[in-house]
């Protein structure tokens, strides 16, 4: 494997594990702060699931998105690099001859 597919292999598992991160400890971090609130005022669940769900919700939705955006640059550099170079390549290969 050359250095450079091994830099990438190991940017993605940094990413990914960056990200599962922020799905568990995010909302884990507002959900902490909505069980003192609920604890002061006495609702006890009430912020605390409140919380919780909110920000999990809009991290999910916040990953999703980016996911989205990065897929989409995917896919345009993957047609970039497989369209023919010139109109005569691009007329030959409709027609289905090479």
């Amino acid at each position: 494997m050359d250095i450079l597919a091994k830099r990438e292999l190991n940017n993605g598992f940094g990413e990914s594990l960056a990200k599962a991160f922020e799905l568990v400890v995010t909302p884990g971090i507002f959900g902490f702060f909505g069980w003192l609130l609920d604890h002061k005022l006495g609702t006890a669940p009430l912020f605390t699931l409140l919380f919780t769900l909110s920000v999990f919700g809009y991290v999910s939705w916040k990953l999703w998105g980016s996911y989205e955006r990065q897929m989409q640059a995917h896919e345009g550099r993957f047609r970039a690099a497989h369209q023919p170079a010139n109109r005569s390549e691009r007329k030959r290969n409709s027609d289905g001859s090479r």
